[in-house]
This record gives C-alpha cells, structure tokens and sequence, in this order.
C-alpha cells in the first residue's frame, strides 16, 4: 500500500485532487483502485465537477475508468450548454462512468437544472447530452418530485447561438 498527501492525477480532461490517496498494488497500474480522502474534488469532461467526502477511483487499461464518490452529500455540478446556468446535483452516492459519460446519483438524491428542482431514489445525468432521467423505487412507494419555479423568466430559451 502507498499513502499520498496533497495528490493530484491528471489524466487528459480528467484531474482528481484530494488531501489524501492510497493504492495497492502499484505494479499492476492497469487495473487498480485508489481511495481519494478528504476534500475530493473531481473535474471531468464538459466542465463537470464532483465534490466529496471520499471517492474510489478505477484504472482500466491505465485509465480512469469510473468515480465513486460518497459523502454527507456528495455533490456534482456541470455549466449548461443551453442556459446560462448550472446543474447542480448531491446524494449520498455518486458514481461517475467516464467512459459512457454519464453520472449516476444514488441514496437521497437531488437534482437542480437551473430552473426547477427534482428529488427521487436515483439519477442518471448524461454529461454530453445534458440529458436527465430520474426513477423511484417502487418497493418502498418512492416517487419523483419536481418542483416547478414559476417565476423562472426563460429569458434564455429566445438565444440564438
């Protein structure tokens, strides 16, 4: 096992920072995991960021592969392409899968797009798309709540690019 403080991997668009890193097996870099602790922050493609408590990182094929990221929340946020605002997001869990783009928020999550706020068991964010889809689980009664802001202008819909 290897102990890093103050780490820094930057891996193209990807760049993880925490106060502490461990790993083992350093010899096998392909396939490994490293534990991220204490102010973990993720920055990834299209300007998203990840923030939290502690994250597991996966190597494959000597690149980061995924980001598990947990904390009392953890939260994401990602500039919008569209609008001129943020998404913002925070659960207990969220799980970035680099290689698809996408974000999975998991355990009390909850989703902001800029104009109105959702909540509900888990959320699957599409980086590239900027594409939401929320579930519930059934088992429990979970539903997906969205609150809608009336008082949002839509000033931004009429924008040409």
């Amino acid at each position: 096992t290897v102990v890093f403080q103050d780490v820094v991997i930057t891996q193209g668009e990807t760049r993880v920072q925490a106060d502490r890193a461990h790993a083992k097996g350093l010899d096998d870099f392909d396939n490994s995991r490293w534990t991220f602790e204490g102010n973990v922050r993720i920055t990834g493609e299209q300007h998203g960021s990840l923030k939290s408590d502690l994250a597991i990182v996966e190597f494959k094929n000597k690149y980061i592969s995924k980001a598990t990221a947990t904390g009392n929340p953890a939260e994401f946020e990602q500039k919008r392409s569209d609008i001129d605002e943020v998404a913002k997001g925070r659960a207990k869990e969220i799980v970035y899968n680099v290689s698809d783009g996408t974000v999975r928020l998991s355990n009390d999550a909850w989703v902001f797009d800029g104009h109105n706020a959702m909540s509900a068991d888990q959320f699957v964010y599409n980086i590239r798309e900027q594409h939401l889809q929320g579930s519930a689980n059934s088992n429990n009664g979970g539903q997906v709540r969205i609150t809608i802001d009336p008082n949002a202008s839509g000033k931004d819909k009429d924008k040409k690019p």
